[in-house]
């Protein structure tokens, strides 16, 4: 089959760790055909979605580790899946990026994680859904709001909706300094909406990705761990991963959430949760494929390739 990769430029990945290469390297190794473009490469031209691709060959070095054919226009219809694997931001070009797609999947293209479904799944206000899990939440754009979830919870985060990577996370303790700042920053004087939370100590223990692939749940997660004063786990943000079993309750939320997600068109998913809680629901890249694979001995990238394989069948 034959299989189109639309991702950030190949020069930019990081080799040892990167996921969408982990999924190239399970694809290619069983005799799938993979195809790369970048979203700029995806335009309407003559009544069709198509994408100036290129053949794409993974080769086991680490440094020169990809070989790329000549540039051929193809209709994403004619592949046997588009795997949209673009980095956040969800900026308006990203989201121009799925409308076309959404025109793809209208002509017959399959593409995973359905591109309305992206679109209707912020990353930060899609746990919303679920209250039940999640820890004490508030969402924007007033100060006073701010305030007042402040003095009822004394310790919290602060956080900007359209953020990646632990960016622009900021923990305001029970002095409350500095509150009125951050939020004028952030928030950009009311122009922008913020979420607020309780701060978790469990994030101490770590911030577990725990990865849902075709409705099924991954047993390992990777807590994301927090290095010296840092309160952000974020591996971005200089965090430590570790793998590990899901808890009870990790597992409880997962396979809650898993076969809902799933019959949305959310194909591969990344929930976040700090001791118990829900605090992200990540659609458009999930990571940490490689790091769960390593230290735990299940092969992600294996389990993502029979869940697409057995979708496409």
């Amino acid at each position: 089959m034959d299989f189109l990769f639309i991702a950030d430029p190949l020069e930019s990945f990081k080799v040892k760790k990167d996921s969408t290469l982990a999924m190239m390297r399970a694809a290619q190794a069983v005799g799938h055909r993979l195809w790369f473009c970048q979203s700029r490469n995806v335009l309407w031209k003559d009544d069709l979605v198509v994408a100036d691709c290129q053949t794409l060959v993974v080769k086991p070095s680490s440094t020169s580790w990809f070989e790329l054919g000549g540039i051929e226009s193809r209709s994403l219809k004619s592949f046997a899946a588009v795997l949209m694997r673009t980095d956040p931001p969800f900026d308006i070009e990203y989201l121009n990026t799925t409308w076309l797609l959404s025109a793809a999947v209208r002509q017959g293209a399959k593409v995973f994680n359905d591109p309305a479904a992206v679109r209707e799944h912020s990353e930060k206000l899609s746990i919303t859904e679920f209250p039940e899990f999640i820890p004490p939440t508030l969402v924007t754009r007033e100060f006073s709001a701010v305030e007042e979830f402040h003095q009822q919870h004394r310790d919290i985060v602060i956080k900007p909706l359209d953020g990646m990577g632990g960016m622009g996370v900021f923990r305001v303790g029970p002095d409350g300094l500095n509150l009125a700042s951050i939020v004028e920053t952030l928030g950009e004087n009311g122009a922008r909406t913020l979420m607020v939370q309780r701060f978790l100590p469990e994030i101490a223990q770590g911030d577990k990705r725990v990865l849902l692939i075709g409705g099924e749940v991954v047993p390992f997660s990777l807590a994301r761990i927090p290095q010296g004063s840092e309160i952000r786990g974020n591996l971005a943000a200089g965090g430590k991963g570790v793998a590990m079993p899901l808890t009870d309750t990790e597992k409880k939320i997962a396979e809650r959430l898993a076969p809902i997600l799933y019959q949305r068109g959310l194909f591969l998913v990344g929930l976040d949760l700090i001791g118990g809680y829900l605090t992200e629901i990540n659609v458009t890249s999930p990571t940490c494929f490689v790091e769960i694979t390593e230290q735990s001995g299940f092969d992600v990238s294996q389990f993502f390739l029979k869940a697409l394989e057995k979708v496409l069948s």
